[in-house]
């Protein structure tokens, strides 16, 4: 089983083209069913339906969340749709499994006045301030994904256009506005600060560490909660809420939902739709806080 596992890996990898993130997510479900397996003196001919679902079974017993549990079945279904293609085995065993159920958990969010507050405290007249200026800048501006922002480089921003080509989930490539502020400290970044941190060997990142190397994600998660707690903020901030807040802000203001999934690189509504439940309980609030009858 452990070699049809590499070689799924290496069909996701080469033919796939999915991130290595992605990759090993995979790949940890199925060795956690081949360890399952091998500790039942199972081979891959020996696993049916109703193994695979005893092999799930044990996983919840094991407090695995139901997200995870979800996540799984999905990686099941993958790898023995694969093998069935592959002739492999004969039957899609996976196929009938069924994931549980969760309930929705909305995304987190915080008002427009903490994010303005927070990018408004960053001194850019400091070191790196104008590069972690225009980095929660362009965070809250285009509702880029860390790994995203990450892997920026030069000749993905026009900025006469003011438009960023972001690669995203499945190597997917979208086109996306940048704000008239996150223009500016971008600017401001790239002519008065960006220079000074490349080294020899600097690529085109945009975001550079004090080495001249690309920021790494650990980094930038550092730089996020550093700055926030700077701003006397107490609320948990990281670089995906301000991805959260980029969503429900436009949502609020008006922006059509079709707009904000475009920009948000999902590759389904169902997947946006999760906005409008957090802009329903906004305005459940202020039903229940206004309404002489509430």
């Amino acid at each position: 089983m452990r070699e049809k596992i590499r070689e799924f890996i290496m069909y996701l990898s080469v033919e796939r083209g999915l991130s290595r993130a992605y990759q090993n997510s995979v790949q940890q479900s199925l060795e956690s069913l081949a360890e399952w397996a091998e500790a039942r003196q199972s081979v891959l001919k020996d696993l049916g339906t109703d193994e695979l679902a005893q092999f799930l079974a044990a996983r919840r017993d094991a407090s695995l969340a139901s997200s995870s549990q979800r996540i799984l079945v999905v990686h099941l279904k993958i790898f023995f749709r694969y093998l069935v293609s592959k002739r492999s085995v004969l039957a899609d065993v996976a196929e009938p499994l069924i994931a549980p159920k969760t309930q929705g958990k909305l995304p987190e969010s915080v008002s427009i006045e903490v994010i303005l507050g927070m990018l408004e405290s960053i001194d850019t007249t400091q070191r790196l301030g104008k590069r972690d200026k225009a980095m929660l800048e362009l965070f809250y501006a285009s509702g880029l994904r860390l790994s995203e922002l990450c892997q920026l480089c030069l000749e993905h921003y026009d900025a006469e256009s003011a438009l960023l080509r972001v690669t995203g989930k499945g190597n997917k490539t979208r086109l996306v506005p940048v704000g008239e502020s996150a223009q500016s400290a971008l600017a401001l970044y790239l002519t008065a600060e960006r220079p000074n941190l490349v080294k020899a060997k600097t690529r085109s990142h945009i975001f550079l560490s004090v080495r001249g190397g690309s920021l790494s994600p650990e980094r930038v998660r550092e730089v996020v909660k550093l700055r926030a707690a700077a701003a006397g903020i107490k609320e948990n901030v990281y670089p995906h809420l301000l991805r959260h807040c980029f969503a429900t802000h436009l949502l609020e203001n008006g922006a059509d939902l079709r707009v904000i999934q475009e920009m948000l690189g999902h590759a389904d509504i169902s997947t946006t739709q999760i906005y409008t439940h957090v802009d329903q309980q906004r305005l459940k609030s202020i039903h229940k806080s206004f309404h002489p009858r509430a």
